[in-house]
């Protein structure tokens, strides 16, 4: 393994599952550090950068959704949470909380390494000639996927960051739900779209409901209307 690699933390309170999910993680490129509780993990981000963390929801003490909510207000690592509790409205929430993605127990180890990598490939690239686009007081970066209010970052999860970049590279005009789906790598997922939709506008909008910079286009999608 090498620095250039991945770093994963893997945390879930089954030490069998947490050991084969090492080493086949391991084995499929990715650096990993492994804990079997949300105490454990808060002393291994207090110590190493990470570039995701995979998350199980039920754990003894601080649950997994706790966790994500205060990695949430403390950073921007992406979150893939792993919970055997499937129904939809378990999903929803957990993308609420903060999650970037969400996979329901038992899984195919190949389906969670895609899962991981589609996360990690959300790095906003800058259109053409273009770099920043400004709007309300704040100030993104579509390169580095960086958002600011002032002279302070607005932390945003790697999937808000993915959707404000699509947003931003064609900012003024109306972006079809589809094609946001597809280019924020949200697996053609529309429901997605709109969840991220409403958390950004929570970080962006002095009104969320009445939103000035991030629109709905009615019938189309959304658009970024910048300054």
């Amino acid at each position: 393994m090498t620095d250039s690699e991945p770093h994963l933390l893997v945390v879930d309170d089954d030490a069998r599952l947490l050991s084969l999910l090492r080493r086949y993680l391991a084995d499929s490129g990715f650096r990993v550090t492994i804990a079997g509780d949300a105490a454990e993990a808060r002393a291994n981000l207090a110590s190493f950068a990470f570039d995701l963390v995979v998350l199980d929801v039920m754990m003894p003490g601080e649950s997994g959704l706790d966790l994500t909510r205060a990695l949430r207000r403390e950073g921007r690592v992406p979150v893939l949470l792993l919970t055997a509790m499937a129904e939809p409205e378990d999903r929803i929430n957990g993308l609420e909380q903060g999650a970037d993605d969400y996979l329901s127990k038992p899984f195919e180890p190949r389906e969670l390494v895609l899962r991981i990598r589609n996360i990690l490939q959300r790095r906003p690239a800058a259109a053409a000639g273009k770099r920043e686009v400004r709007f309300g007081g704040c100030r993104f970066d579509i390169v580095r996927g960086e958002l600011f209010r002032g002279g302070e970052i607005v932390h945003l999860t790697a999937a808000e960051a993915s959707l404000l970049a699509s947003l931003a590279q064609k900012a003024g005009q109306p972006v079809p739900r589809e094609e946001l789906a597809i280019s924020a790598q949200f697996s053609g997922n529309v429901r997605n779209v709109d969840v991220q939709m409403t958390r950004l506008r929570r970080k962006i909008e002095r009104d969320p409901r009445f939103p000035r910079y991030l629109q709905t286009v009615r019938g189309t999608g959304y658009a970024l209307n910048p300054d």
